[in-house]
Parts: structure tokens; C-alpha cells; sequence
């Protein structure tokens, strides 16, 4: 097994993120054909999973929720990247894009990723634990963000249609940095610990033996208890899952340098996912159109593909029993995307020809005040049921019914 690893990394790791980019080089610009869109679609999901394992190697080495951060934070700046090119090549059909592209984030995190992490998690462990008050101020700035900058423009009268004025624009952006700013301070140092994963609490019967607290609170197992027999101390049951959990999650803790060479891996994986989505992107587009369905569906499609390595990273940690975990990744992307997309594309206006359109029309806000009101109810407890989870799935699937036939 030892052949299989270098510098400390599987050598599978290190091998698909530069034959991902080279994938990416001899697809780009071309004409796909059936051959090279197989070879792109399998070159993305290689992509992908190498992504999630280089991220989850970086946050086994800074901890969380640093983790979780980089990893929302760097999809998200190549995603607004991605954003900003098809909109600058794709006229005024893509006055549009950056709504539907950033609205289709929320709905995937929100309902998709969260749904789809509470029905694994709760299937492997029937109810799961988080802490309400990360996960409810997160919902909070998220909620914030996209009333502020994208339901706000379809009743503002500065400007025809549900557009921003350039001063209405600029506001957003700062307004949408700051927020998204003052929360990666909470999360990261104020309350830091608000953010970590919750270790769930053995019931008592699990316990093996009978155990006595002593004033320095050690367990200890009274054999003989009365007989003169000496009390010996041994770890409880709690001690042991927890130990277990430990070392399941963190007990390869890399080097700095091991983290240093996965976290340069993993912007290489997302460059290629990235990448590989837009080369892929124009085939989509025409089947879009072909099927007759809204422009819209193009977003919905690059937003799936994009936020992969979230999905299946929040899912790992969803069977793991790091719900809190899947929520910071699930809240935090949708968080990233907003908050940095609209400063971005409000400075991209600048050079960017033809209107931009930011404002949701009325289904997507009936979609996102539902989102909104299950997620206080799901966030409201702590705990997590496969039930809550199932309820976010329909409106996810809701949501990608609708956007395909409006």
C-alpha cells in the first residue's frame, strides 16, 4: 500500500488534477463530439472527487470551520469568474445569467445540499445534532442577502424592469461584502466554536459498568464495590464513539506542507471543474434550447456543476455525524455566492455592455419565502429528522421542475 502514496497524498490525488487541466486544454474551444463529451464528463467528475478529498485534507489540517470556508470560498471566486466571462461573450441573452445563476446557489444549497444531507445522515444515524445559533445566523445573512439584492430589484422604480440604478448597484455591492465579511469574522474568531461539529451524546445504557465520578471527574468502573477492591479507571462509552469519531475523521493529520501541496491541488481541481463546465456549457445550451426550455435552465445546470464539491463533501459529512459541518458547507456557499458575486458583477458592470437583470420574478420568490420559513422550522430545533430532510428535496425538486416548465 505504500507504493500507493506520495508525499503523503494517494497517488490518484495527484494525478487527476493535471490530467483534468489536460482534458480541459484539448476540449477547449472545439466542437464536442459523443467521444469528447464522455472524456469531459468523466475528466469533471474525477475533478470533482479529487477536489472534495484535497479539501477535506486541508481541513483536517486548519480545523474547522476553516475548512468548510476555503472550500465554499473557492468555488465561489471561480464561479464568479465563470460568471463574469459568459456574461461578458454572451450579450444581451446573458443579461440574466448571474440571477439565475446565483438564485439557482441558494435553492441547491439551501434545499438540495442541506435535503440531501439530512436524509443520508438521518438514514446511517436517525437523528442528527447541529447548533442552532451558527446555523440560524447564517439563515439570517443569507435571508438578508437575497432580499437586498435580489427581490429588492424587482420593486425598485429608479430603473425600467427589475434592474438596479448604478448607485442602487454599488450599494448592494457594499452592502452584500459587508455582510458577507462581518460573518467570516463571527465565524472564523468571535464564535468560532458556534461553527463546530456537534458530538452526540451516548445515552446512558451504553455505558459499561457502573460508573462512579470522582471529585476530578474521572470514570471508574467499582469492581467489588465494599470489598476492598481498588476502583479502576477506564474511559465511558461517550469517551470511546468519540475517540472512534476522532480518529475516523482526523487521524491522518497532514503536514503543513501535505496541506499546503492539497490546498494548490484543489484550485487546480476547481479550475478544471470549472473549466470543464464551460466547455460543456454550449452543449447544454443547445439541448436547453432544443427542449424548449427557459434560459434559465442554463444557471440552474452551471450552478449543479459547480457546487459538486460541495454536495458530496457535505454528504461524506452527513454519514460521518457532522451535520454542522454539511450546514456550514450548504449555508456558507450560498453565503460566498452572494456575497461575493454581487460586488463582483456590480464592479463588472463598469465594462459590461446591456442591462443586468437581477430581480426575481414572482415563482422564485414564492420559492425562496418557502425556503426561507422551512429552514427557520428545520433550524429551530437542533435536531435534525429524515423527515426535514425530505421536505427540503421536494422543494428543491420543485424548484428544477419549475425552472425547466415554468
Amino acid at each position: 500500500m505504500t507504493n500507493t502514496v506520495v508525499h503523503g497524498l494517494p497517488r490518484w490525488s495527484l494525478a487527476v488534477p493535471p490530467l483534468a487541466l489536460v482534458v480541459l486544454v484539448l476540449t477547449w474551444g472545439r466542437d464536442l463530439g459523443a467521444v469528447l463529451i464522455v472524456l469531459v464528463c468523466v475528466g469533471l467528475g474525477a475533478a470533482v472527487i479529487a477536489a472534495v478529498h484535497h479539501a477535506e485534507v486541508v481541513a483536517h489540517r486548519v480545523g474547522e470551520p476553516f475548512g468548510t470556508l476555503i472550500l465554499a470560498l473557492a468555488v465561489t471566486v471561480i464561479e464568479v469568474a465563470l460568471i463574469v466571462t459568459l456574461m461578458a461573450s454572451g450579450g444581451d441573452k446573458a443579461a440574466s445569467l448571474a440571477r439565475d445563476t446565483v438564485f439557482a446557489a441558494v435553492m441547491i444549497t439551501c434545499n438540495g445540499i442541506v435535503g440531501l444531507a439530512l436524509v443520508v445522515g438521518s438514514v446511517r444515524h436517525t437523528t442528527q445534532q447541529f447548533r442552532v445559533h451558527a446555523s440560524g445566523s447564517a439563515l439570517a445573512v443569507m435571508t438578508a442577502l437575497v432580499t437586498l439584492s435580489l427581490v429588492l430589484p424587482t420593486f425598485t422604480t429608479s430603473t425600467p424592469g427589475a434592474t438596479f440604478s448604478p448607485a442602487q448597484l454599488a450599494f448592494a455591492g457594499v452592502a452584500s461584502l459587508t455582510m458577507y465579511g462581518v460573518f467570516v469574522f463571527v465565524q472564523t474568531i468571535r464564535h468560532r466554536d458556534y461553527f463546530l461539529p456537534v458530538v452526540a451524546e451516548e445515552p446512558a445504557a451504553a455505558r459499561v459498568g457502573t460508573v462512579a465520578e470522582t471529585s476530578a471527574g474521572v470514570g471508574q468502573v467499582g469492581a467489588g464495590a465494599g470489598t476492598g477492591s481498588e476502583a479502576v479507571e477506564v474511559p465511558i462509552a461517550a469517551d470511546l464513539v468519540d475517540d472512534e469519531e476522532d480518529r475516523e475523521v482526523h487521524a491522518a493529520a497532514p503536514t503543513g506542507r501535505v496541506a499546503l501541496l492539497s490546498l494548490g491541488l484543489l484550485f487546480l481541481c476547481l479550475i478544471a471543474v470549472v473549466g470543464l463546465a464551460k466547455t460543456v456549457s454550449p452543449k447544454l445550451e443547445d439541448a436547453v434550447e432544443s427542449a424548449g426550455a427557459p434560459v434559465a435552465v442554463v444557471g440552474v445546470v452551471i450552478a449543479l456543476l459547480v457546487l459538486l464539491p460541495e454536495t458530496v463533501a457535505a454528504v461524506r459529512a452527513a454519514l460521518r455525524n457532522r451535520l454542522q459541518t454539511s450546514l456550514n458547507l450548504a449555508l456558507g456557499s450560498a453565503l460566498a455566492s452572494i456575497g461575493l458575486t454581487i460586488p463582483a458583477i456590480a464592479v463588472a458592470s463598469i465594462w459590461l455592455s446591456g442591462p443586468l437583470v437581477l430581480g426575481l420574478g414572482g415563482t422564485e420568490m414564492v420559492l425562496f419565502a418557502l425556503t426561507v420559513i422551512v429552514s427557520m422550522l428545520t433550524l429551530a430545533t437542533g435536531r435534525a429528522t429524515l423527515l426535514q430532510g425530505a421536505v427540503h428535496l421536494m422543494i428543491f425538486s420543485s424548484f428544477v421542475f419549475l425552472a425547466v416548465s415554468p
